[in-house]
């Protein structure tokens, strides 16, 4: 959970850094939503 949650700030701080209008920032958001509920996803089949 530590892991998934540190991945996550991480990967929050590279999109809010790495776009520049407020579209960029929601498709960003949604694109770092997706890979943390595939994440969850994986973690959950191998449990």
């Amino acid at each position: 959970m530590k892991k998934m949650l540190a991945t996550f700030a991480i990967l929050s701080a590279v999109v809010i850094t790495g776009c520049n209008t407020f579209k960029g920032v929601g498709e960003d958001v949604s694109k770092a939503g997706d890979k943390v509920s595939q994440a969850a996803t994986d973690t959950q089949k191998k449990l």
